[in-house]
C-alpha cells in the first residue's frame, strides 16, 4: 500500500504516521509518503502540489487509486481529486466521501458491504488517530456509522453497513 498524505505539516505528520501504522497493520508493505503542505492552504501552492503528485506517480503503479470526491467543497480535497485525475488517467480511481459541514455528500455508484465489526473498528480508529479533527462536532463514531448504515441500506448489504465510492470511469 502506498499511502500519501499531502497536508502532513506539524502535528498532522505525527498523526499520519500513527494512523498509517494502525490502519495498515495488515498490509504486506506500506510506503507512507508525506507532503509538508499546510492544511487548508494547498491551492496556494498548486505547483508544489502538482510536483508532489507527479513524484508520487513515479513511486508506484497502483491497481486502485483512492481519492477525495471531485465535488468535495473543501479546497484541499477538491484539488487533490483534480490532481489525481490529471495524474492517473489510465487507472481505476475510486473517490470517497467525507461527511462534514458543507453537506456535499452525493449519490455513490460503488458499494462495498462491510461487517459490523469492521465498521466499528473503522469508527474507533478514526476517533483514535485523527486528533486534529476531533474538535469538529461532526467527527464522531455515530456520524461514520450512520453514513455506513445509509450506504448499507442503499446496497442492501447483509450486515446493513457499507462503504461507498464514486467511480467515473471503469474499464472492463
Amino acid at each position: 500500500v502506498t499511502w500519501a498524505v499531502m497536508c502532513a505539516h506539524a502535528e498532522r505528520a505525527d498523526e499520519a504516521r500513527r494512523s498509517a501504522k494502525a490502519l495498515l497493520r495488515r498490509a504486506a508493505q506500506v510506503d507512507l509518503v508525506m507532503g509538508d503542505f499546510e492544511d487548508a492552504q494547498l491551492p496556494a501552492d498548486f505547483a508544489g502540489a502538482r510536483r508532489f503528485v507527479r513524484d508520487l506517480r513515479a513511486r508506484a503503479q497502483p491497481d486502485v487509486v483512492l481519492t477525495h470526491r471531485l465535488e468535495d467543497r473543501h479546497q484541499d480535497h477538491r484539488l487533490v481529486a483534480e490532481l489525481t485525475w490529471q495524474t492517473w488517467r489510465d487507472h481505476l480511481i475510486l473517490e470517497y466521501e467525507i461527511p462534514k459541514y458543507e453537506g456535499d455528500l452525493g449519490q455513490p455508484n460503488v458499494y462495498v458491504p462491510v461487517s459490523r465489526s469492521i465498521a466499528a473498528r473503522k469508527a474507533k480508529l478514526l476517533q483514535a488517530h485523527f486528533g486534529s479533527q476531533r474538535s469538529k462536532d461532526w467527527f464522531t463514531e455515530d456520524t461514520f456509522l450512520g453514513l455506513m448504515r445509509i450506504r448499507g441500506v442503499e446496497c442492501r448489504a447483509d450486515s446493513g453497513l457499507a462503504e461507498a465510492f464514486f467511480a467515473r470511469k471503469l474499464v472492463l
